[in-house]
């Protein structure tokens, strides 16, 4: 089956068309050359960029030298309204700080210790479709994003979605993804800070955000104080000093971290698992022996997802389809030579899953959906050097490994209760803060027979 996949701009465009092309939609603005191409370099008055497709690039600038090369500030400044100066878009040493205090709440221990919050979501989420399930059209992507949000906050405050303050935060998660375009244009024109322009919405969905939050971060605080905290996420990183500095986080900074979380675990997740879906009701075959794995083996035990390979493997092929981060920026710190060419200092490094995940030097059919490419050698290779929806490196996505336990147990979960069946329309890929469907994921769904 060969999913939607958005038209690329052929040849070459002006400037000022890319730029209004880039606001309008990002991936059909690219050219259709980056499919094939190893880089490419784009050279305008306000940018100098070059898209690196090339696997060891990549690499380096990802795995051997990821401080040589900080995230932008062009691409961070449609983020900081709501993030500040979180580890999603901070560098150097305050970035350092950051994850040292972070990583420690995504060990492998830690996983095991959240799931069974994981395992009351997906189950609530299976419950909460029931009285849509009635072959009626539906779009998925709320439905998806109401899951992953509950993951959230269970594993990360210990209250289900159904909580006061937890409700609120999803609305107003789901106002600012409206709200938000992908690229801030004054960020992208590289203008000073004051001249970024966010719209009024964008400005008070954030706000809205923060408040809520930082009303959890401080009932949290206080339970810390008192002696009364449960031994979730939130209370691990509230808690866990910086091993070289001996600091916790302060209010502030937990604010931005936890907005980061939801940012990047909810929203993303929401995206994965709804093109997850999608592709799973275009491919009936693939449906029914996912839903006959998840029949057998699923468990409320964590052991049981090691029996949960095809669902793994069905997860794992559309996050390279649809990787819900489809593009990310790094900068040079200083003039390098990439691929023979001088990138001078200041130059902009795209690195695109978006393409990477579908070039056709590196993929075996790279437009099609099909699992089986996870069992193969060449899909095992290409998972080392063209598979990077969590990044890689020093800064890869410290919640990977949730991910990849949260991703195949919620799939599993809904198509073993449910079939799926593709709407009238096929979804068309865009990217906002998170790829989603231009107007939503349209599915259909029924009760499916458990015998």
């Amino acid at each position: 089956m060969i999913p939607p996949k958005p038209p690329a701009r052929p040849g070459k465009a002006s400037v000022w068309r890319f730029i209004r092309d880039f606001r309008r939609d990002i991936l059909s603005a690219q050219s259709d050359r980056l499919y094939r191409a190893w880089m490419a370099e784009f050279r305008g008055p306000f940018i100098h960029s070059f898209t690196c497709n090339d696997p060891a690039l990549v690499e380096l600038i990802l795995k051997k030298r990821p401080m040589d090369f900080p995230k932008s500030p062009r691409m961070a400044a449609g983020l900081q309204p709501l993030l500040g100066n979180s580890s999603f878009i901070s560098n150097g040493e305050t970035w350092l700080h950051q994850r040292r205090i972070i990583d420690p709440a995504f060990e492998g221990g830690r996983l095991r210790e959240v799931f069974p919050a994981m395992w009351d979501a997906a189950l609530a989420g299976v419950a909460r479709l029931a009285p849509l399930a009635d072959g009626t059209e539906i779009d998925i992507e709320p439905q998806t994003s109401h899951i992953a949000a509950d993951v959230i906050f269970r594993t990360l405050f210990s209250i289900p979605i159904e909580d006061a303050t937890a409700a609120q935060v999803f609305q107003a998660f789901r106002d600012h993804q409206d709200a938000q375009p992908m690229v801030n244009l004054g960020g992208l024109m590289a203008l000073p800070r004051w001249a970024r322009l966010h719209t009024r919405r964008v400005r008070q969905t954030a706000r809205r955000i923060r408040a809520l939050i930082r009303q959890l971060v401080s009932a949290r605080a206080a339970e810390i104080a008192a002696g009364t905290a449960p031994q979730d996420l939130a209370t691990k990183i509230m808690t866990t000093p910086d091993p070289q500095t001996g600091r916790i986080f302060g209010e502030a900074e937990m604010i931005d971290e936890v907005a980061t979380f939801f940012l990047a675990g909810h929203e993303t997740g929401a995206s994965a698992l709804a093109w997850a879906l999608y592709l799973l009701a275009e491919s009936p075959d693939w449906q029914d022996r996912l839903a006959k794995e998840a029949r057998q083996n699923l468990a409320a035990d964590f052991a049981a997802i090691r029996n949960l390979p095809l669902a793994r493997a069905v997860f794992r092929e559309a996050l390279r389809l649809y990787p819900p981060v489809a593009m990310t920026v790094r900068q040079c710190r200083q003039t390098e030579t990439l691929r023979d060419r001088k990138a001078p200092r200041g130059a902009q490094l795209v690195l695109s899953p978006w393409h990477l995940h579908r070039h056709e030097r590196l993929w075996d059919d790279p437009d099609r959906f099909d699992p089986s490419r996870w069992e193969t050698e060449n899909g095992k290779a290409c998972q080392r050097d063209a598979f990077i929806p969590f990044s890689a490196g020093p800064r890869a996505c410290p919640g990977a490994g949730f991910a990849m336990i949260e991703g195949p147990l919620i799939l599993a979960a809904l198509v073993r209760a449910y079939r799926l069946e593709p709407g009238r329309e096929r979804p068309v890929p865009i990217m906002r803060l998170t790829l989603r469907g231009k107007e939503g994921i349209r599915l259909c769904l029924s009760p499916r027979q458990t015998c």
